[in-house]
């Protein structure tokens, strides 16, 4: 998705409702500057107010992802061109998040065992001792509850007796026996277990 042209587009069709940015972001429950960052090309609408601002510039959802007006006998193609973008947009975003749950994971594990390396074998008093303990053990659970969080929501799961694709909840994600990104847990469809897999994309999407 073009989003330079997404942006001129809202800001066009912003304008033909004679709004101004700090009218359109008032009636979103906005600031302005996040108006001014789409118009800029700078980001995207969230998804969770796409239609409310579609109903406000007179637009449906696949002309605001097309960045233009479409004439009917290229609706359904358009529209089967933005699902795509919009997949490949979330795969992509997904990669990020697995790469930042690896750099977090990875970066609180070694802090914690330097912290504990030094507070086991150097001389040092014991109040100092027990406040590197704590701090370890602090930035560890923090850094692992992060990347687990990331884990759950980057991507989906897949089944391996139905091949069902989900998200599901942190507390399965986080209690479950692991092998890298495999997880052992309940499948939501078939009620079966086994070792779910990550996966980036969805292949029911469409």
């Amino acid at each position: 998705m073009d989003q330079i042209k997404i942006g001129k587009f809202i800001a066009s069709c912003r304008k033909e409702q004679g709004m101004t940015q700090a009218a359109l972001a008032e009636k979103l429950g906005i600031s302005d500057r996040a108006v001014s960052k789409w118009e800029t090309g700078k980001s995207m609408p969230d998804s969770s107010i796409m239609l409310e601002l579609c109903e406000l510039l007179r637009i449906n959802v696949n002309e605001l992802l097309s960045g233009e007006r479409i004439m009917a006998d290229r609706y359904d193609k358009q529209a089967e061109e933005n699902l795509l973008a919009m997949a490949k947009q979330k795969e992509e975003k997904d990669k990020q998040l697995l790469h930042l749950e690896t750099v977090i994971g990875y970066t609180a594990s070694i802090t914690f065992f330097i912290l504990i390396f030094v507070a086991s074998f150097i001389e040092m008093a014991m109040w100092i001792r027990i406040l590197l303990v704590v701090a370890g053990s602090i930035i560890f659970a923090v850094g692992m509850g992060n990347s687990i969080k990331i884990e759950q929501v980057a991507g989906y799961y897949e089944c391996p007796h139905c091949h069902h694709q989900y998200i599901p909840t942190y507390q399965s994600v986080l209690w479950a026996p692991h092998l890298g990104r495999t997880r052992k847990m309940k499948c939501p469809e078939c009620k079966k277990r086994g070792w779910h897999k990550k996966v980036l994309t969805k292949e029911n999407n469409f």
